[in-house]
Protein backbone atom coordinates (compact mmCIF):
# COMPACT_ATOMS: atom_id res chain seq x y z
CA UNK A 1 0.00 0.00 0.00
CA UNK A 2 2.73 2.58 1.02
CA UNK A 3 4.72 2.02 -2.40
CA UNK A 4 1.60 2.22 -4.44
CA UNK A 5 -0.65 4.91 -2.31
CA UNK A 6 -0.11 7.81 -4.74
CA UNK A 7 -0.95 5.60 -7.82
CA UNK A 8 -4.17 3.99 -6.13
CA UNK A 9 -5.15 7.77 -4.96
CA UNK A 10 -4.46 9.54 -8.10
CA UNK A 11 -6.52 6.73 -9.91
CA UNK A 12 -9.82 6.73 -7.31
CA UNK A 13 -9.67 10.39 -7.41
CA UNK A 14 -10.55 9.94 -11.56
CA UNK A 15 -13.54 8.50 -10.47
CA UNK A 16 -16.83 11.26 -12.08
CA UNK A 17 -19.13 10.50 -9.01
CA UNK A 18 -15.56 12.06 -6.78
CA UNK A 19 -14.99 14.88 -9.33
CA UNK A 20 -18.88 16.15 -9.79
CA UNK A 21 -19.06 16.12 -6.03
CA UNK A 22 -15.61 18.36 -5.79
CA UNK A 23 -16.26 20.38 -8.52
CA UNK A 24 -19.61 21.43 -6.85
CA UNK A 25 -18.42 21.57 -3.47
CA UNK A 26 -15.76 24.19 -5.03
CA UNK A 27 -18.05 26.08 -7.27
CA UNK A 28 -20.57 26.66 -4.72
CA UNK A 29 -19.12 26.99 -1.26
CA UNK A 30 -18.09 30.46 -1.17
CA UNK A 31 -22.10 30.86 -1.64
CA UNK A 32 -22.58 29.92 1.69
CA UNK A 33 -23.11 32.61 4.21
CA UNK A 34 -24.55 30.17 7.19
CA UNK A 35 -24.79 26.87 8.60
CA UNK A 36 -28.54 26.40 7.81
CA UNK A 37 -28.05 27.26 4.23
CA UNK A 38 -24.44 24.44 4.51
CA UNK A 39 -26.69 22.09 6.24
CA UNK A 40 -29.56 22.04 3.62
CA UNK A 41 -27.59 21.67 0.90
CA UNK A 42 -26.68 17.34 0.84
CA UNK A 43 -23.69 17.35 -1.77
CA UNK A 44 -22.12 19.85 0.22
CA UNK A 45 -22.33 18.85 3.90
CA UNK A 46 -21.57 15.29 2.32
CA UNK A 47 -18.61 16.50 1.18
CA UNK A 48 -17.82 18.92 4.54
CA UNK A 49 -18.30 16.10 6.61
CA UNK A 50 -16.55 13.51 4.57
CA UNK A 51 -13.45 15.50 4.57
CA UNK A 52 -13.70 14.78 8.42
CA UNK A 53 -14.79 11.64 8.29
CA UNK A 54 -17.96 12.28 9.78
CA UNK A 55 -20.03 11.46 6.72
CA UNK A 56 -22.95 9.17 8.97
CA UNK A 57 -23.53 12.18 10.04
CA UNK A 58 -24.76 14.24 6.87
CA UNK A 59 -28.46 13.06 7.61
CA UNK A 60 -28.51 14.67 10.92
CA UNK A 61 -29.09 18.28 10.05
CA UNK A 62 -30.04 19.56 13.33
CA UNK A 63 -27.06 18.19 15.00
CA UNK A 64 -24.47 19.62 12.61
CA UNK A 65 -26.13 22.99 12.58
CA UNK A 66 -25.57 23.43 16.34
CA UNK A 67 -21.30 22.42 15.97
CA UNK A 68 -20.73 25.13 13.38
CA UNK A 69 -23.12 27.85 14.46
CA UNK A 70 -21.28 27.56 18.12
CA UNK A 71 -18.11 27.29 16.73
CA UNK A 72 -14.76 26.08 18.27
CA UNK A 73 -13.47 29.14 20.30
CA UNK A 74 -16.24 29.60 23.35
CA UNK A 75 -15.34 26.57 25.95
CA UNK A 76 -18.79 25.87 26.28
CA UNK A 77 -18.98 25.71 22.67
CA UNK A 78 -21.22 22.77 21.50
CA UNK A 79 -17.92 20.89 19.47
CA UNK A 80 -15.74 21.15 22.57
CA UNK A 81 -18.46 19.25 24.67
CA UNK A 82 -18.52 16.02 22.71
CA UNK A 83 -15.64 13.29 23.07
CA UNK A 84 -15.05 12.92 19.35
CA UNK A 85 -12.48 15.76 18.53
CA UNK A 86 -13.64 15.68 14.57
CA UNK A 87 -16.48 18.13 15.38
CA UNK A 88 -14.06 20.67 17.13
CA UNK A 89 -11.70 20.43 13.93
CA UNK A 90 -14.86 20.94 11.56
CA UNK A 91 -16.66 23.56 13.54
CA UNK A 92 -13.08 25.19 13.16
CA UNK A 93 -11.92 24.48 9.76
CA UNK A 94 -15.39 26.32 8.48
CA UNK A 95 -15.16 29.15 11.08
CA UNK A 96 -19.08 29.56 11.85
CA UNK A 97 -20.09 31.41 15.33
CA UNK A 98 -15.95 32.25 15.63
CA UNK A 99 -14.95 35.64 16.54
CA UNK A 100 -13.42 35.97 12.90
CA UNK A 101 -16.71 34.76 11.13
CA UNK A 102 -16.99 31.84 8.50
CA UNK A 103 -13.75 31.01 6.26
CA UNK A 104 -15.59 29.99 3.52
CA UNK A 105 -14.47 33.11 1.60
CA UNK A 106 -10.75 32.18 1.67
CA UNK A 107 -9.80 31.87 -1.67
CA UNK A 108 -8.11 28.18 -1.19
CA UNK A 109 -11.01 27.20 1.34
CA UNK A 110 -12.54 24.91 -1.31
CA UNK A 111 -9.48 23.03 -2.63
CA UNK A 112 -8.40 22.17 1.18
CA UNK A 113 -11.40 20.93 1.56
CA UNK A 114 -11.84 18.93 -1.13
CA UNK A 115 -8.42 17.76 -0.69
CA UNK A 116 -9.15 16.06 2.40
CA UNK A 117 -12.06 15.04 0.99
CA UNK A 118 -10.79 12.72 -1.56
CA UNK A 119 -7.94 11.33 0.54
CA UNK A 120 -10.98 10.19 3.34
CA UNK A 121 -12.87 8.83 0.46
CA UNK A 122 -9.85 6.84 -1.07
CA UNK A 123 -9.30 5.37 2.97
CA UNK A 124 -12.65 4.47 3.11
CA UNK A 125 -12.87 2.89 -0.20
CA UNK A 126 -10.13 0.90 1.22
CA UNK A 127 -11.62 0.23 4.37
CA UNK A 128 -15.09 -1.40 2.50
CA UNK A 129 -12.15 -4.60 1.94
CA UNK A 130 -9.93 -4.06 4.64
CA UNK A 131 -11.15 -2.03 7.73
CA UNK A 132 -7.78 -2.63 9.38
CA UNK A 133 -6.15 -1.01 6.63
CA UNK A 134 -7.93 2.26 6.69
CA UNK A 135 -7.20 2.51 10.54
CA UNK A 136 -3.32 1.89 9.52
CA UNK A 137 -3.69 4.62 6.74
CA UNK A 138 -5.88 7.23 9.35
CA UNK A 139 -3.39 6.77 11.50
CA UNK A 140 -0.40 8.05 9.39
CA UNK A 141 -2.22 10.64 8.40
CA UNK A 142 -2.73 12.21 11.50
CA UNK A 143 -0.05 10.94 13.86
CA UNK A 144 2.26 13.73 12.67
CA UNK A 145 0.45 16.64 13.53
CA UNK A 146 0.07 14.61 17.56
CA UNK A 147 4.07 13.81 17.97
CA UNK A 148 4.86 17.54 16.72
CA UNK A 149 1.96 19.02 19.07
CA UNK A 150 4.05 21.44 21.65
CA UNK A 151 2.14 19.47 24.18
CA UNK A 152 3.21 15.91 22.64
CA UNK A 153 3.71 14.66 26.30
CA UNK A 154 0.18 15.41 28.08
CA UNK A 155 -2.71 17.27 26.12
CA UNK A 156 -1.82 15.31 22.62
CA UNK A 157 -3.10 11.85 24.63
CA UNK A 158 -6.43 13.71 25.44
CA UNK A 159 -7.13 14.44 21.46
CA UNK A 160 -5.94 11.04 20.49
CA UNK A 161 -8.34 9.27 22.78
CA UNK A 162 -10.65 11.63 21.70
CA UNK A 163 -10.40 10.52 18.48
CA UNK A 164 -12.24 7.42 17.64
CA UNK A 165 -10.49 5.84 14.59
CA UNK A 166 -6.85 6.55 16.23
CA UNK A 167 -7.66 5.51 19.67
CA UNK A 168 -8.91 2.51 18.40
CA UNK A 169 -5.24 1.82 16.66
CA UNK A 170 -3.04 2.64 19.72
CA UNK A 171 -5.97 0.67 21.99
CA UNK A 172 -5.52 -2.73 19.53
CA UNK A 173 -1.37 -1.75 19.16
CA UNK A 174 -1.01 -1.89 23.22
CA UNK A 175 -3.51 -4.75 24.16
CA UNK A 176 -5.99 -2.26 26.18
CA UNK A 177 -8.98 -3.66 26.80
CA UNK A 178 -12.13 -1.61 25.78
CA UNK A 179 -13.08 -1.12 29.33
CA UNK A 180 -10.04 1.76 29.23
CA UNK A 181 -12.71 3.70 28.62
CA UNK A 182 -14.86 3.84 31.32
CA UNK A 183 -12.10 5.13 33.74
CA UNK A 184 -11.51 8.97 34.82
CA UNK A 185 -10.11 10.39 31.38
CA UNK A 186 -7.04 11.32 33.81
CA UNK A 187 -6.47 7.65 34.48
CA UNK A 188 -6.91 6.86 30.55
CA UNK A 189 -4.36 9.05 29.55
CA UNK A 190 -1.72 7.83 32.42
CA UNK A 191 -2.25 4.31 30.94
CA UNK A 192 -1.92 4.94 27.14
CA UNK A 193 1.45 6.80 28.47
CA UNK A 194 2.35 3.64 30.61
CA UNK A 195 2.08 1.84 27.31
CA UNK A 196 3.53 4.00 25.40
CA UNK A 197 6.81 3.93 27.60
CA UNK A 198 6.77 0.29 28.06
CA UNK A 199 6.97 0.33 24.16
CA UNK A 200 9.03 3.32 22.62
CA UNK A 201 10.93 4.36 26.04
CA UNK A 202 8.98 7.61 26.66
CA UNK A 203 5.48 8.86 27.53
CA UNK A 204 5.15 11.30 24.76
CA UNK A 205 4.06 11.29 21.78
CA UNK A 206 7.21 13.19 20.13
CA UNK A 207 8.51 9.56 19.63
CA UNK A 208 6.47 9.17 16.83
CA UNK A 209 8.53 11.81 15.07
CA UNK A 210 10.17 8.74 13.98
CA UNK A 211 8.82 6.71 11.32
CA UNK A 212 10.51 3.51 12.63
CA UNK A 213 8.16 4.13 15.87
CA UNK A 214 5.21 4.57 13.69
CA UNK A 215 6.30 1.39 11.70
CA UNK A 216 6.55 -0.55 14.90
CA UNK A 217 3.13 0.59 16.16
CA UNK A 218 1.37 -0.54 13.25
CA UNK A 219 3.49 -3.84 13.07
CA UNK A 220 1.81 -4.29 16.96
CA UNK A 221 -1.68 -3.29 15.77
CA UNK A 222 -1.64 -5.74 12.95
CA UNK A 223 -0.16 -8.25 14.63
CA UNK A 224 -3.53 -8.07 17.45
CA UNK A 225 -5.84 -7.12 15.04
CA UNK A 226 -5.04 -10.25 12.94
CA UNK A 227 -5.23 -12.66 16.19
CA UNK A 228 -8.19 -10.71 17.46
CA UNK A 229 -10.32 -11.63 14.57
CA UNK A 230 -10.13 -15.17 15.63
CA UNK A 231 -8.10 -17.23 13.50
CA UNK A 232 -8.00 -21.00 14.28
CA UNK A 233 -4.99 -23.06 15.09
CA UNK A 234 -4.52 -24.64 11.82
CA UNK A 235 -4.68 -21.21 10.38
CA UNK A 236 -1.55 -20.73 8.25
CA UNK A 237 0.87 -18.36 9.91
CA UNK A 238 -0.79 -18.91 13.10
CA UNK A 239 2.13 -20.34 15.27
CA UNK A 240 4.42 -17.03 14.33
CA UNK A 241 1.41 -14.60 15.27
CA UNK A 242 0.37 -16.38 18.51
CA UNK A 243 4.47 -15.90 19.46
CA UNK A 244 4.46 -12.27 18.49
CA UNK A 245 1.23 -11.67 20.54
CA UNK A 246 3.06 -13.30 23.38
CA UNK A 247 6.02 -11.06 22.42
CA UNK A 248 4.10 -8.13 22.83
CA UNK A 249 2.37 -9.01 26.08
CA UNK A 250 5.47 -9.27 27.20
CA UNK A 251 6.35 -5.94 26.54
CA UNK A 252 3.17 -4.28 27.94
CA UNK A 253 1.62 -5.33 30.99
CA UNK A 254 -1.14 -3.09 32.84
CA UNK A 255 -2.65 -2.87 36.72
CA UNK A 256 -5.95 -1.92 35.63
CA UNK A 257 -8.46 -1.36 38.19
CA UNK A 258 -10.33 -3.80 39.69
CA UNK A 259 -13.84 -3.75 40.30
Amino acid sequence: MQRTQETQLAAFSSSAVLNREVEYFKANISKITSAEELVKDFTLLKVALGAFGLEEKVADKFFMKKVLEEGSEDSEAFALRLTDTRYREFAEAFGFGNESGSNLQLSDFGSRITDQYKILQFEKAVGESDSSMRLALTLERDIGDLANDDAAGTTAWFLLMGNPPLREVFETAFGLPKSVGQLDIDRQREIFQEANDRLFGSTSMDVFKDPENIDKLLRNFFAREQINSGPGPLTPGMAALTLMQNAVNAQISFNLPRN
